[in-house]
Formats: structure tokens, sequence, C-alpha cells
């Protein structure tokens, strides 16, 4: 499978996305340290499309990183 090419995600559609999750982490409900995660990742074909995109805490993040690869 092809890998989706890695570009910035524009500003406001970041925003957008933390507005949608009211600023919390989609798996834990934290309130900071937020960053924007692919909830299917570009290795695996997933796109920068708003509806693959969700807010979660740095904690959560690092924890679906270390799952795509086990």
């Amino acid at each position: 499978m092809d890998k989706t090419p890695r570009i910035a995600i524009p500003a406001q559609m970041r925003r957008y996305v933390f507005d949608r999750d009211q600023n919390r982490c989609q798996s834990c409900g934290a309130t900071s340290e937020l960053s924007i995660d692919h909830i299917v990742p570009l290795a695996n074909g997933g796109t920068d499309d708003i509806s693959n995109l969700q807010t979660l805490c740095c904690r959560w993040n690092s924890i679906e990183s270390q799952r795509q690869f086990c």
C-alpha cells in the first residue's frame, strides 16, 4: 500500500478539529497538551480529511503511535 504524503494540516482545519472535539482528548478527556491525530494513520492509507482527524493528548497520541507498530 502506498503511503499518503505527509503535509502540514492547515491552522484553520486544526482549529476546527479542536473546536469540534471541545478541546478535549477523545480518549481520556484531558484538556492540556493536545494535538491532532489521524484516526487511520497516513502510513495505513489514511488521509488528512477532517473526518480522519481527532484531538488527543500527548500521552494518548504516544500510545496510539506505539499501537500501530505492535
